[in-house]
C-alpha cells in the first residue's frame, strides 16, 4: 500500500467513520497470492469495479440552497435513499467518489451503511399488566409501530393492524416473511384470542403500524432503519403514532453524537415518539450495548430471566443481554423487561417457522429469546402508560418507567439499569 495514494483517507478521516475507513483501504491493499508483477492492474480492477455503500450527511447550514440530489449529481453519486432526516443520503461509490466526497467542504460525515440484525406466556404478570388491565389500561387508543421484519395478520392482531410499510420489497398488505417482526407485535399487543387470553401482551387492544426495515434473513442496512424512522415520523399524526419499537441494532463503533441512528431516534424522540430500543444480545460482557441502544435518550432495554414464575425472587438478569457503560461511558441499559422462554405470535412458513419448529407452541404460538422480546414488552407498558395520561411527553414516560422499576438485589446498574419494569407505576409513585 503507497503512502501517496491513501494520503486523502488520512487527511479526512475525521469525516469518516472507522468501518468507511476501513473500507476505503481496502482498495489500496495488495491482494494475497497475486504475484508482484500483477498488482496493480488486479488494484486498478478493484478499484473500478468494487463499490461500498456509504451514507453522506450534508452540513445543513452551509448546504441549504442545493437539494441533496443535486449534490449527488454534482459529484457522479446516484441516491439510493434520501434521509433528509438527518440531512444524508444513501449510495454506492468507488474510491474517486469517495475521496471527492470526503474531500467537499459540504460534507459533514460518511458512514459505512453496514448490516443491521434483528436482535408472552408470564411476561405480562411478570410486569404486572394485569393490575391495568382491570382498570381498563390496555393500549386502546395508543398506536405503536414496530420497526422490524414486518407483521403477520395474525388472528391475535384482527382488526388492530392500523398500517403497513415495506420498505424492502415495497408490497402493501401486512407480510412477515421472517417471523421476528411478528412475534415482536405479539409480545406489544396480542389479545390471546387463540390461547384463552393465556398469551397475552401488556396491551392488548392497542393499535399497530409494522414498517418492515429487514429481510428475510432479519437484516438490513442503517439507510433502510433511517428511512423507517423519518417514515414513522412523518405518518405520526395521520396514523396517530406514539411509541417505537426497534428490537434491532448493530455494533456501536463511535460515540452516539455521531451515529446515525442514534440522531435518527433522537429526532423521534424529540417529535414526541417514545423510543424502545433492544440493548443487544452480546452479554455477559460489559461494554456491550449496541446502537442505537447507546442513545441517552431512548429507552434501552435489557433482557430478564424470570424462569418462567411470576415470583420475583428467581429473577435474573440474562446472560446474553448486553451490559454497560456504553462506548461514550454511560450507564445502559435503563430497565429490565421478560425476555427468555417469550411465547408469542407465529408467523406460519416464515424462516423462523421453518428453522424452529421445536419452538412451536400449539398451532399459532412461538417461544423466543432475546432482547428483541424485551424491547416490546417495554413499549406495551409505554402504551398501558400513555393511554392513562396522553399528554405524557417520552421524557416523562421515561421517567414513570425508571421511578418505579423493581432493582434486583447485588446487580450493578450497567448489568440492570433501574431494574425490572413495573405496570404498576402510580402506586410505587405514590410511596416515594
Amino acid at each position: 500500500m503507497i503512502y501517496q495514494e491513501v494520503s486523502w483517507i488520512r487527511a479526512n478521516a475525521g469525516k469518516l467513520c472507522p468501518q468507511a475507513k476501513k473500507a476505503a483501504l481496502e482498495w489500496y491493499r495488495p491482494l494475497k497470492k497475486v504475484p508482484c508483477f500483477l498488482q496493480k492492474p488486479f488494484k486498478y480492477l478493484k478499484q473500478l469495479w468494487r463499490k461500498i455503500p456509504v451514507i453522506v450527511q450534508l452540513e445543513k447550514t452551509r448546504s441549504e440552497d442545493i437539494s441533496i440530489k443535486d449534490f449527488a449529481d454534482s459529484l457522479g453519486c446516484v441516491v439510493h435513499r434520501e434521509l433528509g432526516l438527518i440531512h444524508s443520503f444513501a449510495t454506492r461509490v468507488g474510491p474517486k467518489q469517495l475521496e471527492l466526497l470526503s474531500q467537499n467542504s459540504l460534507v459533514r460525515k460518511i458512514w459505512y451503511d453496514r448490516e443491521v440484525k434483528a436482535v408472552l406466556d408470564v411476561a405480562a404478570p411478570v410486569v404486572q399488566s394485569q393490575i391495568l388491565w382491570e382498570r381498563s389500561l390496555t393500549g386502546r387508543g395508543i398506536v405503536v409501530a414496530v420497526l422490524d421484519t414486518g407483521i403477520y395478520e395474525h388472528p391475535d392482531l384482527a382488526g388492530r393492524i392500523v398500517a403497513f410499510k415495506d420498505l424492502v420489497k415495497q408490497k402493501t398488505d401486512p407480510y412477515d416473511d421472517n417471523g421476528h417482526g411478528t412475534h415482536c407485535a405479539g409480545d406489544i399487543g396480542a389479545d390471546g384470542s387463540q390461547s384463552g387470553s393465556l398469551y397475552r401482551g401488556p396491551a392488548y387492544e392497542a393499535g399497530l403500524v409494522g414498517v418492515k426495515v429487514l429481510n428475510k434473513m432479519g437484516s438490513g442496512s442503517l439507510s433502510t432503519v433511517i428511512e423507517g424512522i423519518q417514515w414513522c415520523i412523518d405518518n405520526k399524526e395521520s396514523l396517530g403514532i406514539r411509541v417505537l419499537s426497534m428490537s434491532l441494532g448493530s455494533s456501536a463503533t463511535e460515540s452516539h453524537v455521531s451515529d446515525p441512528v442514534c440522531q435518527a431516534v433522537e429526532a423521534a424522540w424529540s417529535r414526541g415518539i417514545v423510543v424502545c430500543v433492544a440493548a443487544g444480545n452480546e452479554g455477559p460482557e460489559a461494554g456491550t450495548i449496541s446502537s442505537p441502544g447507546i442513545s441517552p435518550q431512548v429507552i434501552t432495554v435489557g433482557a430478564l430471566d424470570d424462569n418462567n414464575t411470576v415470583d420475583g425472587s428467581d429473577d435474573q438478569v440474562a446472560d446474553f443481554s448486553s451490559r454497560g457503560p456504553t462506548i461514550d461511558g454511560l450507564v445502559k441499559p435503563d430497565v429490565l423487561a421478560p425476555g427468555v422462554n417469550i411465547i408469542s405470535l407465529r408467523s406460519p412458513g416464515a424462516k423462523l417457522d421453518k428453522q424452529n419448529k421445536s419452538a412451536r407452541v400449539d398451532k399459532w404460538y412461538f417461544s423466543l429469546s432475546g432482547t428483541s422480546m424485551a424491547t416490546p414488552v417495554c413499549a406495551g407498558v409505554v402504551a398501558q402508560i400513555l393511554q392513562s395520561d396522553t399528554s405524557l411527553t417520552p421524557d416523562q414516560v421515561k421517567a414513570r418507567l425508571i421511578n418505579s422499576a423493581q432493582k434486583i438485589p447485588a446487580l450493578d446498574p450497567n448489568t440492570q439499569g433501574a431494574g425490572l419494569i413495573t405496570a404498576n407505576w402510580e402506586m410505587r409513585s405514590n410511596q416515594r
